[in-house]
């Protein structure tokens, strides 16, 4: 009688004072991380390094925006993961089976040759990553009951398993890829993430039944339309490919429209939808300033895999006693700072409780301090090859973290605090469509970079994004009533 007395007044289990299935979805994000940034960090110079270096010898301005692209697609790709999780299958079983999709996509990079891997793998990872995003932060939310204090503070610390996996995927693809080639980093990132879809079905189970409830489920009519809308959108992409429409050098471009053209008929659906009630619909209008400042801030941010890793490449002195770091190693820098500095904003957040800045205020400074680190750069300026210190980049990105993690993790939580109950994933996706646009965006600015002109280019981006903070601060007051009590 005393072991179940025991049992009955012990306190519940937690994932660091969280619910205990985030661990489930921490471990499952931190494993797809490990795989999309370990690629990702060796991507941009297996695009443009020479075919002697074991590379692809594209231009290097068209490989930029390929990237660019290629990360504005993943984000894009969250609306149709949100939109089959709403209508078709739930958020549970898109999760798994995007999952398998990203692994496939890894697998193809691995092993088929040249411009068809790229193609066949980045497809196949844009489209499974984007279903694995949208999800895995909307099951997040699922474990949070509404007014519960401790969710920023669950946000942060899935963001921290984001980053757990952000930090070591680019060091061991970068140490293969520069011992063993390119292929192989490529294999590591299937491997990473065949462990994370396995630690995934090992728990999926627990996870709450409103995980795997279809919210908006598809009319027979509607489900006819949706099947024809995907045979001819299907169509529509072989027919621009055969033609010669999608070149290399035009992909960015597109994403960008695309991305732009979907956010306004996104906020159009919620605006104008009969399930969104008058409350709802103010909050929705008060999205989208945070919207615009989030993509702003992913324009600079993103810069990362275009700009800095070119900068770093051919600027950057990476020599540590005597040897050279490789340079996706660079990208691991900022993940380290997220893993130090989440927790002490976990436990900020969670110290002020409803005292902490509002989300707008969060967002206004983490794209102003973003600015400001763009803004470092221009000490360095002018430098030629390996002129530019490591200790210089280090501090720039210590200003990067801070700055995200003003700004992504509140993202992804205002997002659901603001989301009406009929479009929830959605929502999250719409979230990434800021993400989405931003990305691409960064891919079409690393085309203006120049190391000849490296002051205009860090000066007036820099002073960009700093004006747009200044401008939602302005606002938020507004934003504020129309968020209707959701800070």
């Amino acid at each position: 009688m005393s072991d179940v007395a025991d049992r009955e007044t012990r306190p519940p289990r937690t994932f660091f004072g969280q619910p205990p299935m985030l661990a489930s979805l921490f471990g499952v994000e931190m494993w797809e991380r490990f795989s999309f940034y370990g690629m990702q960090g060796i991507l941009l110079i297996y695009l443009y390094y020479s075919t002697a270096e074991g590379g692809l010898g594209i231009d290097q301005g068209v490989a930029a925006g390929i990237v660019g692209a290629y990360g504005g697609l993943v984000y894009l790709s969250t609306i149709l993961g949100a939109w089959t999780a709403d209508r078709v299958l739930g958020p549970e079983r898109v999760l798994f089976y995007a999952a398998i999709i990203v692994m496939l996509g890894h697998i193809a990079l691995a092993l088929l040759p040249g411009l068809l891997g790229v193609g066949v793998g980045l497809v196949l990872i844009a489209v499974g990553s984007g279903g694995v995003k949208a999800n895995a932060t909307s099951l997040v939310g699922t474990l949070y009951a509404p007014g519960d204090d401790r969710r920023d503070a669950g946000f942060s610390l899935f963001y921290l398993g984001i980053n757990l996996g952000a930090l070591v995927g680019p060091l061991l693809t970068g140490l293969l890829q520069s011992t063993l080639g390119f292929h192989y980093g490529f294999g590591l990132a299937a491997v990473g993430m065949a462990i994370g879809l396995v630690q995934y079905v090992l728990t999926r189970s627990r996870l709450p039944d409103t995980a795997r409830h279809v919210p908006s489920p598809l009319a027979p009519r509607e489900r006819r339309i949706a099947v024809l809308a995907a045979v001819g959108l299907a169509v529509v992409i072989l027919v621009l490919a055969l033609t010669g429409m999608l070149r290399a050098d035009r992909l960015v471009g597109i994403v960008i429209g695309v991305t732009a053209v979907s956010a306004v008929a996104y906020f159009t659906l919620l605006l104008t939808s009969r399930k969104v009630g008058p409350v709802e619909r103010h909050r929705v209008l008060a999205f989208i300033p945070l919207f615009i400042a989030s993509a702003a801030f992913w324009a600079i941010y993103q810069q990362q895999f275009t700009v800095l890793t070119i900068y770093s490449d051919t600027r950057l002195d990476r020599h540590l006693f005597g040897w050279e770091m490789p340079v996706s190693w660079v990208q691991s820098i900022n993940p380290v700072f997220i893993i130090i500095l989440s927790g002490v904003f976990t436990a900020i957040w969670t110290k002020l409780g409803p005292r902490q800045p509002s989300t707008p205020i969060k967002f206004a400074a983490g794209v102003g301090i973003v600015g400001i680190g763009f803004l470092l750069f221009l000490p360095m300026a002018g430098g030629g090859p390996g002129s530019a210190p490591l200790l210089g980049i280090v501090g720039i990105l210590f200003v990067f973290t801070i700055a995200e993690l003003l700004l992504s993790p509140v993202g992804l939580s205002v997002s659901t605090k603001l989301a009406p109950p009929a479009y929830r994933t959605q929502m999250v996706a719409l979230f990434f469509l800021s993400v989405a646009l931003g990305t691409a965006l960064s891919g079409a600015l690393a085309d203006y970079y120049n190391a000849d002109d490296e002051v205009a280019y860090f000066g007036i981006l820099g002073a960009v994004a700093i004006g747009i903070g200044l401008l939602l601060l302005a606002v938020t007051p507004l934003v504020r009533r129309l968020m209707e009590g959701v800070r």
